[in-house]
């Protein structure tokens, strides 16, 4: 029985066999990529199937404005359906072929949306930081009481106040009740509805003035 003939090419008198380490390195020599061997071009692959991992835990605005083909959309919302690691592993493979379609530009949008989301990730905890500073010293000091108005003056004032004394009223009780042996007092409903509300002043007054910004720049 004849042998069934390998697919392939002839560059300079040359046979090149499909998928051949030699066909790599042509196709990637039309692709710009001169030089790269058989294990450049797999981490390459294995690369852009881990971007295309991360895809999966980013925001749906950040992901809607990516844009990305609608087969790319698909395969990644069935890779949330599938509980099957085989299955699973088997549509990552799927996304990773997928990801190799994009050009350079959506790929650096991809990366540019995924470090929009670590960054927002770290202001988000800057801002509990600073959350429970101001509650700390709202609570111990009158002096900080101006010091907030004069940075967040949007605030309803008496609301602050009433939040205050509420909160020193029950720091009063814990003090003058012993605590169980071994364990700190808790802390009341006033100082956790304090820092709500402290919480929710900043952030009005972060989104309020990134607004203000993108106006002055428009």
């Amino acid at each position: 029985m004849p042998r069934k003939p390998k697919k392939g090419y002839f560059v300079r008198g040359q046979f090149v066999a499909e998928g051949s380490e030699l066909d790599l390195e042509l196709k990637a020599e039309l692709k710009g990529t001169t030089g790269a061997t058989k294990t450049e071009l797999k981490r390459e692959s294995e690369a852009l199937q881990s971007l295309g991992a991360e895809l999966l835990n980013l925001r749906g605005d950040l992901l809607m404005r990516l844009e990305l083909p609608d087969k790319l959309h698909e395969a990644l919302e069935e890779v949330q359906r599938i509980t099957n690691f085989e299955g699973r592993r088997r549509q990552m493979q799927y996304v990773g072929k997928l990801m190799r379609t994009l050009d350079a530009e959506r790929i650096a949008a991809i990366h540019a949306a995924l470090q929009e989301q670590r960054s927002g990730s770290a202001q988000e905890k800057l801002l509990l930081h600073q959350a429970e500073h101001w509650r700390e010293q709202l609570a111990a000091h009158d002096p900080c009481l101006q010091d907030w108005l004069v940075q967040f003056p949007r605030t309803d004032v008496q609301q602050l106040r009433a939040l205050i004394r509420q909160v020193r009223k029950e720091a009063a009780a814990e003090t003058a009740a012993p605590a169980e042996d071994g364990q700190a007092a808790r802390k009341g409903r006033a100082w956790r509805e304090l820092f709500q509300f402290i919480r929710a002043h900043m952030t009005e007054a972060a989104v309020y003035g990134a607004e203000e910004q993108r106006s002055r720049d428009a």
